[in-house]
C-alpha cells in the first residue's frame, strides 16, 4: 500500500493521501508470463513508437499517471491534438497545444534550468540530483513528436524543436529532466538514429513495417526476429520494450480508459493543489489508516 503523506505547513500537519515517487519503478504493464513490468524512469528518457492504435496512448497515459501523483516531481505537457494529455493539463506546471512557438519556448526555458543546475551541481562536486536536492525533476511528455518537428510551422522553428528536445534528452538525465516522447510515424526524418540512440527506454506497438520497428528499437532487431511489424492488429496494447544495452521484451501495456484517467487526474490534481511540489517542501510518509 502506497505511504499517507503528510505536508508540513505553516498551519501545521495536512494528511494528503496515497501518493507516489518519481524515483520509484512505474508500472506499465504485463509481460508473456503475467508478471508486473516496472520501469525505473529517473534518471531516464522513454521513445513511443507505433501505428495508430497500436496502444501508444495506454502506455502514455499510465506513465503520466505516475507523473501526475508524485509529488516530487513537476509536470510539463506537450500536445498537438490536446486532448490526448488534455485530461492531465490541471496536474501540469506547464501545457503546450498546436503552438510550435509555445513549445520553443517552453523547451528553451527548460533548457536554461537544466544549465543552472549543471552549474549548481559542479559547484557541489556533483554528477546527479538526489531525492534530497531542494529542487524537483522535471517530466517531460510529448506527444506527437512529428507534429512539431516536421508538420507545424516554418523550418527554422521545427529545426529549433527538434535541436531544443535533443539537448533536452541527451543532458538533462543527470539533472532529473525526464523526457516521455511519443509519435505515430516512426521514421527516419521524425527519429533520427541520433536522437533514438539517447532514449534509455525504447517501446514499439505495431508497426507497419520492419524498418519502422527498427528505428524504435534499434537497426538489426528485425534481422533477430524482434519486430512490432509481427504483433496482431487485434491486439492493442501489445508491444515490444527495450532497455538500454539490453534485447527486446514482449509486453502489454496498462490500459486506463478516460473515466479511470479523469479519476486520477482529478484526484492528482487535488493532490497538487493542496500541497504543490514546490522546491523544497518537506512531505514526510505517515502509516495508512486502518
Amino acid at each position: 500500500m502506497s505511504p499517507v503523506l503528510v505536508a508540513e505547513t505553516a498551519d501545521g500537519a495536512v494528511e494528503l493521501g496515497p501518493a507516489l515517487s518519481i524515483f520509484d519503478p512505474v508500472h506499465v504493464g504485463i509481460d508473456e508470463f503475467g508478471q508486473p513490468v516496472r520501469v525505473p524512469l529517473i534518471y531516464r528518457n522513454m521513445l513511443i513508437g507505433g501505428e495508430p492504435g497500436a496502444g501508444k496512448s495506454a502506455l502514455l497515459n499510465a506513465l503520466v499517471a505516475h507523473a501526475a501523483l508524485s509529488l516530487d516531481c513537476r509536470l510539463c505537457l506537450l500536445d498537438g491534438k490536446q486532448v490526448e494529455l488534455g485530461q492531465w493539463r490541471g496536474c501540469a506546471d506547464a501545457f503546450v497545444g498546436p503552438d510550435i512557438v509555445k513549445a520553443n519556448i517552453l523547451l528553451t526555458r527548460l533548457q536554461t534550468m537544466m544549465d543552472r543546475r549543471y552549474t549548481y551541481l559542479l559547484a557541489c562536486k556533483r554528477r546527479k540530483i538526489t531525492p534530497n536536492d531542494t529542487f524537483l525533476p522535471y517530466v517531460v511528455v510529448i506527444d506527437e513528436i512529428a507534429f512539431y518537428s516536421a508538420t507545424t510551422g516554418d523550418k527554422k522553428q521545427r529545426e529549433e524543436f527538434a535541436a531544443l528536445l535533443r539537448d533536452l534528452v541527451a543532458r538533462g538525465r543527470a539533472v532529473g529532466i525526464i523526457v516521455i516522447a511519443a509519435t505515430q510515424r516512426p521514421s527516419s526524418d521524425i527519429i533520427p538514429t541520433s536522437l533514438r540512440d539517447l532514449f534509455a527506454w525504447r517501446f514499439a506497438g505495431r508497426c507497419t513495417n520492419d524498418s519502422s520497428s527498427d528505428i524504435v528499437l534499434g537497426h538489426g532487431w528485425a534481422n533477430q526476429g524482434w519486430t512490432a511489424n509481427s504483433i496482431s492488429p487485434n491486439n492493442p496494447g501489445a508491444g515490444l520494450l527495450i532497455a538500454e544495452g539490453g534485447s527486446p521484451q514482449l509486453i502489454k501495456t496498462a490500459y486506463l480508459d478516460d473515466l479511470v484517467c479523469a479519476a486520477i487526474a482529478d484526484y492528482a490534481a487535488t493532490l497538487r493543489a493542496i500541497a504543490p511540489p514546490i522546491d523544497g517542501r518537506k512531505l514526510r510518509p505517515v502509516p495508512a489508516a486502518a
